[in-house]
């Protein structure tokens, strides 16, 4: 995956105003999957899977404009303009990258959606979601342009990215409500400086050698700023630790999210941030991978530290 790839020319309202109670209390009777499908089913909407699938619809569209239009719409970091600075987050020149945004894709915003319409947090999610696909490309592109080089940008991982920055809110706050009530929201930021500690081991720096002592340095820093952060938000681990794993696991469904929502959100920065971003004639952006990443955590903490969306 490459976002923004860069290749030279050589060619009944609830807390958040969105939902009802999150679990369906109607529910008693059935047991396993069958409730946590039976949940989901409900509070999935026809008009919130449109919307989802718009994305796909459009970079499949687009890709299937002649390659010399496509071309024309990729950001060209020594003559930009406005319209490619949008259009070039759409655009890809190759079907490997295509499915390999679009697989990227599918695996953060389904299991973004389900986290945020199982704890609440559907208006959160949606606003995040239109803000990353309109006004996020304008703003990549832009703060691209701090790395001059010859060369053009293309392709949605940013904005897959910013979804992956969404996708630590929405299971915290799944976590929160399905498992851990009590959970202080101000240890958030905990999780983040931990992801970008873990994705500085990823890609700094870019050597066959291993880790360097960059990477190393800043993925040390990112993980005592989680502690200090988890520490002062009051955040205790369960205990006794086992038995609270055994609870999570003995709810079919709600454990199986809250375990693959982790995993996506540690995983994903492996396909986001390669050790060797050159390849194929193309280099993974890995600067406005992390643009993503960060943005797209940093907006909408920002607007639930400011109280927008009260619960």
């Amino acid at each position: 995956m490459s976002d923004l790839s860069s290749e030279t020319d050589r060619s009944a309202p609830g807390r958040d105003g969105s939902d009802g109670p999150v679990r369906d209390r109607d529910a008693r009777g059935r047991s396993g999957y069958a409730a946590f499908l039976d949940e989901l089913s409900a509070r999935t909407r026809l008009i919130d899977l449109v919307a989802l699938c718009l994305p796909p619809t459009v970079l499949v569209a687009v890709f299937a404009l002649p390659r010399a239009t496509r071309r024309s719409l990729a950001f060209a970091y020594m003559d930009p303009s406005l319209l490619s600075a949008f259009t070039a987050h759409y655009v890809h020149l190759g079907a490997d990258h295509l499915l390999g945004n679009l697989a990227g894709y599918g695996l953060l915003a389904g299991t973004g959606y389900a986290l945020a319409v199982l704890s609440g947090r559907r208006r959160l999610f949606f606003t995040a979601f239109v803000t990353y696909l309109g006004a996020f490309p304008f703003a990549l592109s832009a703060l691209n342009l701090a790395v001059p080089r010859n060369a053009i940008g293309f392709g949605f991982s940013g904005v897959n990215m910013a979804l992956a920055g969404l996708l630590p809110i929405v299971w915290y706050y799944y976590a929160r409500e399905q498992f851990a009530p009590g959970a202080s929201v101000a240890a958030l930021p905990a999780v983040f400086f931990a992801l970008v500690g873990w994705i500085a081991l990823l890609a700094l720096p870019v050597s066959t050698a291993g880790i360097g002592l960059a990477g190393l340095s800043i993925g040390v820093a990112g993980a005592l700023l989680a502690l200090l952060y988890a520490a002062s938000s009051g955040v205790r681990l369960p205990r006794p630790l086992g038995e609270h794993a055994k609870s999570v696991a003995a709810r079919p469904g709600y454990g199986d999210l809250l375990a693959v929502g982790a995993v996506v959100a540690v995983g994903y920065p492996v396909v986001g941030f390669p050790a060797d971003p050159a390849g194929g004639g193309s280099v993974v952006n890995l600067y406005v991978h992390l643009l993503g990443f960060c943005l797209g955590f940093i907006g909408p903490f920002a607007l639930l530290a400011g109280g927008v969306f009260d619960e």
